[in-house]
Parts: C-alpha cells; sequence; structure tokens
C-alpha cells in the first residue's frame, strides 16, 4: 500500500495545531530540456502538455507514475490549491525537500528560491494569494546530472547507476504542505537537554507580531507534569532553562536508566509551547518532545549518558526499490528500524543521505542511534566547498532536537577531497568541517572524515572490506590480527589509505569498523556484487559469523557498523532484500551481531563511574 497524503503532520518536533493541508498527490508534470519555461512564463500559465506525477515521488521512480530514468535537468510542476485568504492569517508553504534548485510561483508571482537537496525549506506566500478560493502553485527545479559541485551522496553523477552509485532523484522528494497560521507565533525552537545538571534549554524565536505576548510552556513525562511556566516575550528570541528531574534519584541514569532516553529505554519528555494574547488567549501551540540523553567519549570509550555505550550500527542508504529515495509508506520508515533491532542492532549509520524527519521521529520513539550524513560532493571546488558548508548549516538546524542522533559524518572516503592525503587546503577543509559543526552543536559526536585519512576527529571511523574469500586463510588472519588491539587497528591499514591524513595522528580517541562485511547473497541480479559471496544459508550465516568473531575479540574496537541492512539496486549484500526480507532467519542472524562485549571495555565499563547526582 502507498501512503502518497501522509496523514501525520509531516513536521513530528514541530506540530503546529492550526489548519494545514498536504499537497502530495497528483500535479501536473513537465520536462523542459531546452530551459525555456521562464522565457516562457510557464509559472504564470498551464504547463505545455503535461503529465500526471505523484508527489513526493520523483519522476524516475515507478511509484511517481512516470518511471523514467533518462536525463532530464529541468523539470516544472504545478498543482491548483484550494484555500480562500482570511485577513490576518499568514499562510506558509512549505517544502521537505526538493533536489536540487527550487523555484516557487503562487498564481504567477515569484515567492523565492531555495537550493541544497536534502533541506527542508518554506515560504510566507500571504501576499501571492488572491481572493480566489483557489490559487495555482508552480515550481521549477534545476538538477543538473553532471554537475559534480553538486551534493549528491549516492546518486550517480555518470548518468545511469553503476558500482557503488545509484539512480538520480531529481526533484520533489518529501512532503508539500499548506499551513494556516497567525501572525503571533512561535517560528522555531532548539532544545538542549543537559544531562550532567538535569535540565533542558529551550531557545525560542517568535514573530516580530509576538513581541508583547506571553509565552507558556508545560513539559510532561507520561502523565506527570514536569515544569510549567510563562514568559512576556520582549525581543524576537528568549531562552529559558529549566530543571527536569527535581533531585529524585530514582529519575537518574543510575536506576534502570531512569528517564533518560536510550536504545534500551527510549524515554520521551512531551512539551506544548504556546503564545498568549496580552488577555490570555492563546494564538499559537506547538507541541514537540526531546530526550534527556548526553553523547560524550572519555578514556577511548564512546560514553551514552556517561556510561560506555557498544554501538552496534548497521548501514543504511535508505533506497527504495519503487521510491528511490522516497519511502513508500509511513510505516516502511519505522519497519526499517524494527527490522534493524530484531537482528541485533542498536543504531545506524545513515549513509550519505539526510533522511525523512519522520525516520528520526520513530528512531527516538522505538530507540535507535543515528549517524548523519549530508550527502557528499564528489569532487573539491570553491563551489563544491560553499554548497557543502549551506547543507551542514541547514541540517543541523533542522534536525538539532533529535535525541537519536548522536554523530554527524561531514566526510566519507575522502569524497570532495579526494587529495586530501597530500593538500593541506583539503585538510583544512576536513578541519574546518569539525570546528563548525561543533560550533553550531556541541552536544554532538563529529567524525572528520570516515574510513580513513581522519583530520580531527571525536572518533575514528575504519573501513575494512580485506577479510577475503572463506578459503582465504591467509587474507583473513591478517584481517583478524588487524582487529585485536588499538595499536593494530591504527597501524595496520586495510587499503591503501592511512587511518590519519599525514600531520594528523591518533589521540586517544574510541575506534569503531564503520564499514565491513558486504556479503553478497541469495540474488538473482546477475550484475550484482557484494565483498565476497556466499552461496547457501548457511555458508552466508556461516560467513557472517566469521566476520564478526574477529570484531568480538576485538581488544581496541568501541563498536562497528554493518554493510549493510538491504539490496540497493546492482548492490546485493545486504541482509534483507530490497524489498525488506530477511536473507536468512532473524533468529539466527540476532546471536551474531549481538554478541557479547568482551575485553577492554567490558573490564572498564563493569567498574566504570556512576553518572553525577544532580543535588
Amino acid at each position: 500500500m502507498i501512503d502518497v497524503n501522509r496523514e501525520q503532520y509531516p513536521r513530528p518536533q514541530f506540530v503546529r495545531q492550526g489548519p494545514w493541508q498536504n499537497l502530495n498527490g497528483a500535479w501536473h508534470f513537465a520536462f523542459d530540456d531546452q530551459d525555456i519555461g521562464r522565457r516562457e512564463a510557464w509559472f504564470q500559465n498551464s504547463l505545455p502538455d503535461p503529465v500526471d506525477i505523484q508527489v513526493p515521488f520523483v519522476y524516475q521512480s515507478k511509484l511517481s507514475g512516470i518511471n523514467d530514468q533518462s536525463i532530464h535537468d529541468i523539470v516544472w510542476y504545478q498543482r491548483p490549491l484550494a484555500v480562500t485568504k482570511k485577513d490576518g492569517e499568514h499562510y506558509l508553504l512549505h517544502f521537505g525537500a526538493v533536489d536540487y534548485r527550487a523555484d516557487v510561483y503562487v498564481n504567477g508571482t515569484y515567492v523565492g528560491a531555495h537550493v541544497g537537496g536534502d533541506g527542508s525549506f518554506s515560504f510566507d506566500v500571504t501576499d501571492a494569494l488572491t481572493s480566489a478560493s483557489e490559487q495555482t502553485v508552480t515550481v521549477r527545479v534545476e538538477d543538473h546530472t553532471f554537475d559534480e559541485t553538486i551534493p549528491r551522496g549516492k546518486q550517480s553523477w555518470a548518468g545511469a547507476p553503476v558500482a557503488i552509485w545509484y539512480t538520480n532523484s531529481t526533484g520533489i522528494w518529501q512532503t508539500v504542505w499548506l499551513e494556516t497560521v497567525p501572525a503571533a507565533r512561535l517560528t522555531d525552537i532548539r532544545m538542549t537537554p543537559d544531562l550532567d545538571h538535569a535540565s533542558v534549554t529551550f531557545d525560542a524565536d517568535f514573530s516580530s507580531a509576538a513581541i508583547g505576548a506571553t509565552f507558556a510552556y508545560e513539559i510532561t513525562f507520561g502523565d506527570t507534569v514536569v515544569a510549567k511556566d510563562t514568559a512576556l516575550i520582549t525581543d524576537p528570541h528568549l531562552t529559558r532553562s529549566v530543571e527536569l528531574l527535581h533531585r529524585h534519584i530514582l529519575r537518574t541514569a543510575c536506576h534502570s536508566d531512569g528517564w533518560t532516553w536510550t536504545p534500551e529505554h527510549p524515554n520521551l519528555f512531551s512539551v506544548t509551547f504556546t503564545v498568549l494574547t496580552a488577555n490570555g488567549h492563546p494564538v499559537d501551540q506547538v507541541d514537540s518532545y526531546f530526550g534527556l540523553r548526553k553523547i560524550s567519549t572519555e578514556n577511548g570509550m564512546v560514553l551514552l549518558n556517561n556510561k560506555p555505550y557498544y554501538q552496534r550500527l548497521v548501514l543504511d542508504q535508505g533506497y527504495w526499490p519503487d521510491g528511490l529515495l522516497t519511502a513508500p509508506t509511513d510505516e516502511a520508515l519505522k519497519t526499517d528500524i524494527e527490522l534493524a533491532k530484531k537482528m541485533g542492532f542498536n543504531g545506524a549509520r545513515k549513509h550519505q543521505k539526510v533522511e525523512d524527519p519522520q525516520f528520526l521521529y520513530w528512531a527516538d520513539k522505538l530507540g535507535y542511534l543515528v549517524w548523519e550524513e549530508v550527502a557528499s560532493v564528489p569532487i573539491f571546488s570553491p563551489e563544491s566547498v560553499n554548497r557543502l558548508i549551506d547543507a551542514w548549516q541547514e541540517t543541523i538546524k533542522r534536525d538539532y532536537n533529535h535525541p537519536s542522533i548522536v554523530m554527524w559524518v561531514p566526510l566519507n572516503e575522502g569524497w570532495g577531497v579526494d587529495q586530501i592525503n597530500t593538500s593541506r587546503q583539503q585538510q583544512h577543509f576536513s578541519e574546518s568541517l569539525y570546528h563548525m559543526i561543533h560550533a553550531l552543536d556541541d552536544t554532538r559526536l563529529v567524525e572528520s572524515n570516515d574510513g580513513w585519512d581522519n583530520t580531527q576527529t571525536d572518533v575514528v571511523g575504519i573501513h575494512n572490506y580485506t577479510h577475503g574469500a572463506k578459503d582465504d586463510t591467509k587474507q583473513y588472519d591478517r584481517y583478524r590480527e588487524s582487529m585485536k588491539t588499538v595499536e593494530n587497528l591504527i597501524n595496520m591499514s586495510p587499503g591503501y589509505w592511512p587511518v590519519f591524513a599525514p600531520g594528523f595522528h591518533y589521540t586517544g580517541q574510541p575506534i569503531i569498523l564503520t564499514e565491513f562485511g558486504g556479503i553478497s547473497f541469495a540474488s538473482d541480479r546477475p550484475d550484482g556484487w557484494g565483498y565476497t559471496t556466499a552461496a547457501t544459508e548457511e555458508e552466508y550465516l556461516s560467513e557472517l559469523h566469521r566476520l564478526l568473531s574477529a570484531i568480538a575479540d576485538s581488544q581496541g574496537l568501541c563498536g562497528y557498523c554493518y554493510t549493510q541492512l538491504t539490496d540497493v539496486q546492482q548492490e546485493v549484500n545486504g541482509l534483507l532484500t530490497a524489498e525488506r526480507k530477511p536473507k536468512a532467519p532473524m533468529e539466527k542472524i540476532q546471536p551474531l551481531f549481538a554478541f557479547p562485549v568482551t575485553g577492554r571495555l567490558a573490564d572498564d565499563a563493569a567498574a566504570y563511574r556512576q553518572p553525577p547526582i544532580v543535588h
């Protein structure tokens, strides 16, 4: 079943109670290969010879109703909009994501542009609306396939899928919606929990019309009201810090995780924000949530809520056979997490994709760690540097409040910085991303260049696919030896590239094997591939055991990330098929990935200090 309309409100951490309408579904659609649409003012007229497309699926996908994988770098969308403009109300037109540049018109009036394939954006279209009951929305999208300065992640810039690169996505690929809002309103909220002081800080932004109104908040945990208060809005920005645990020992992280957030106990606080007029009348209400969670490093380990935590991650590309980057339903996003948890994973490295906020909602709700990556650029250039910086700023702003996100990964395997091993300029860029991200968010960890050639980094991520075939004992012995100790992990490089770029050195960071495995099994794709191959279920499980036993015996690793969750197009090395069917019984896969932690991490964790008690 395909859920085009997506009935849930599209921003799960900023749910406004006012009226809104989902604009997914059938839109008129046209290719503009000659780039004549602006010159001929398509935004003021009907599109010429349009076909219907099902938004939010891109034209390259089956679910769009078009299913055309040929190259069309400029496309247009248009649809009627049923809304009657009322005095005193504002109308916000929201886009979850459009790849890559979007120019938006309402009733022929240009209302704004957005550049970036993963970011959410909106425009106040009030002034463009007429008194008529039906309006027209037109969107022009530009996405140049062969432009290697565009952050595109795993989308192919060669014009067709090849090797580890997949079908392109051009156009609207997340929900579009319109909401009616008051002039006096909350425009943004940033929530920063502080585990060590058992508090949360709210940084609230308001429209100018809200000056002089009252801001109210109420925090609840289950049926318990934790805090509520009001404050006069005297400035467009307001900050408030609130105590949460009130010195109750059973609410701390000391006893079964108390009220804190972990994958095992994904506890969430609910919060309602209200803007009230001078006479106490509520004019705007936003519902949200947050988790009391801390991620940090100490003594070469990753700590979750001040306790050592072994991360069992799976690489998740976020592709679906019929929807490409867009999940067919909200339930599909939830199911991916549930299946991963059943196989023994406690999180995912969301690879080269800023996922739909609904995925992050389910990760928060179900208890699932997320490493988030912005799509990389293929080459290094001034333009690609600027575009990547913009994308990171936008992503952190949108996703800051999700407790499930514990790591930002700005670079992967030197993509977009292919000379980082020799170029001081590209090393500077890697360092600048590390520092910029920490400047925007000091509550999470940052890994500089996942795989190899790290510069400054909080965690060392290593990629190692050198386990060899099952009968290559010499290769496997070296693979196993490279896992044994911290020294071996740092010094026995698995490939041509060193773990650290020249001039940078290991300084005691936690080490995680962030890519390995990739075993191909049970594929009917003759062109499909993996890093090694298994012919039977028994052989497949044996190969998994062979790889994971080396990791389980490691005295130096603090976690792993297996490649990968699902098959993706020509890559048939997933634990699940592209249709999310397990390649072996879950009850046989789960014990392999959920092996007991031994060695240094277990010894240190057993005697590790308890988190501080708030007095």
